[in-house]
């Protein structure tokens, strides 16, 4: 079972991400895999106060996957970063409402929430390059998150896997809040069965409170923001 942690915003990021990478590896080698395999994502997510500052150390200390939960905050921060932002690898892990979809295909290389057909075809459709994306899958059938259901998962794939310029890479959850990790294991593994059973092989799932769960259910992507930046402002 995961110890508890606390993550307080007085300890640098560069000690925090040591920390992370740590546990990154201890979890990789109790499933027996190679820590590499695992993309440590930084969820940046401006609306919760993680700040340009916090971002510039995490590049300095060797993190270069970042990801933002809506467009308009990434668009800010990758202007305010000015170069350095180059150095970086930007994830769209909230959901993307189709009025933004230009936008979002000139600021993200990879756009980890598509959840529906239609938003697929929107970003076929508008892109003038191959566009990265995941599906999003709600595997508990949670009424506040997007995603596909487990059961549509299927024909999804099969569709928006023919349409031009879309490079469907995996998939991805946001499993319920739980007090014990553990709880959410059986998420994770259905959405490592879902991807194996649909020849995917990218798994993005597991955040700070439960990644290291996931990454022994085969989790390729790990989305860690408090680990990393320290808890989000009350």
């Amino acid at each position: 079972m995961t110890a508890a942690f606390g993550y307080a915003r007085g300890v640098s990021v560069a000690a925090n991400l040591e920390a992370v990478r740590s546990r990154i590896a201890a979890a990789s080698e109790r499933a027996g895999r190679d820590p590499a395999g695992v993309t440590l994502v930084g969820a940046s997510a401006a609306f919760k106060g993680v700040t340009n500052a916090q971002i510039e150390a995490a590049l300095a200390a060797g993190l270069h996957d970042f990801g933002e939960n809506r467009v308009q905050a990434a668009a800010e921060r990758i202007a305010a970063l000015g170069p350095r932002a180059r150095e970086a690898t930007w994830h769209l892990i909230g959901h993307l409402q189709r009025n933004k979809v230009r936008e979002a295909l000139a600021l993200f290389d990879i756009l980890e929430a598509v959840d529906s057909l239609r938003l697929a075809e929107d970003l076929s459709r508008r892109s003038d390059h191959a566009v990265s994306i995941l599906l999003e899958v709600n595997v508990a059938g949670e009424a506040s998150k997007f995603g596909f259901a487990p059961v549509e998962v299927g024909a999804a794939v099969a569709a928006i896997g023919k349409l031009p310029k879309i490079d469907l890479r995996g998939l991805m959850t946001v499993a319920p809040a739980a007090a014990d990790p553990e709880a959410v294991r059986p998420v994770f593994r259905e959405l490592r069965e879902l991807a194996a059973a649909n020849g995917l092989r990218e798994l993005s799932m597991g955040m700070t409170n439960d990644f290291e769960v996931a990454i022994e259910e085969g989790a390729t992507i790990v989305r860690v923001g408090r680990a990393i930046f320290g808890e989000w402002p009350q």
